[in-house]
């Protein structure tokens, strides 16, 4: 297994697998170890053995299965971003992956702080894609299940009311957070907004930082949870 260290050295994005289908992890080790930038640091077949893997490996990105014996997806992003933030590390990025459209399992990992949705079915170039995506810090939901969380949570019993958070947002940041929930890229708020992308990056940051969501992943599933979109 390679050592994450070198990968590290490489300046390759270090990759932890975890699924409980061995067939499934070697596919996904093949394409990524097709990519110079990529690396895989580790595999895990349940959740409780991703949570020592992260600790040991300290992946930057994780690919996270949701339904595994043991510990399923959930229990396993829960744990290792509270671990993470216990050691005062940096937090890997988790992307789910599942074979449902969407179900609650997904939508509850990723109230608990994934920062990405895909489907098993994804076409290779936008697995690949989405991990480049979220390790440059930004989320990644597949545009089949954006519709499907969507539904999820117009589905939802009554929204409560916006916290005073909300509130907060300043007239731009509230026009900027609706583009931003309804899953407009930073260059198309900007075009929609006339401002510039590094205008609009600031706008966004301060929104998060507001609203203490972590990505935009978080910022969807509070404008849906409290029905302002």
């Amino acid at each position: 297994m390679t050592d994450p260290s070198d990968a590290t050295a490489a300046g390759a994005i270090a990759i932890a697998l975890v699924d409980d289908q061995a067939l499934f992890r070697g596919g996904i080790r093949m394409l990524i170890g097709s990519q110079p930038d990529l690396r895989v640091v580790g595999e895990a077949s349940d959740g409780r053995q991703a949570v020592e893997l992260a600790a040991r490996t300290r992946p930057q990105v994780i690919l996270m299965d949701v339904r595994m014996p043991v510990m399923d997806g959930i229990e396993a992003t829960k744990t290792i971003l509270a671990e993470a933030d216990a050691r005062g590390g940096e937090r890997p990025r988790i992307v789910v992956l599942t074979t449902f459209d969407l179900d609650e399992a997904a939508a509850t990992a990723i109230r608990a702080g994934a920062s990405g949705f895909l489907l098993k079915d994804a076409e290779p170039e936008f697995l690949l894609a989405a991990i480049r995506t979220v390790h440059a810090g930004n989320a990644v939901i597949a545009a089949s299940a954006t519709r499907e969380l969507f539904e999820h949570f117009q589905q939802a019993p009554a929204a409560p009311a916006a916290p005073q958070r909300y509130a907060e947002l300043t007239a731009r940041e509230r026009e900027i957070f609706l583009l931003a929930a309804r899953g407009l890229s930073n260059s198309e708020i900007a075009a929609a907004e006339f401002l510039s992308e590094a205008t609009v990056k600031t706008h966004i940051s301060r929104i998060f930082a507001k609203l203490e969501v972590r990505d935009r992943v978080q910022l969807v599933v509070f404008a849906f949870e409290h029905g302002l979109v």
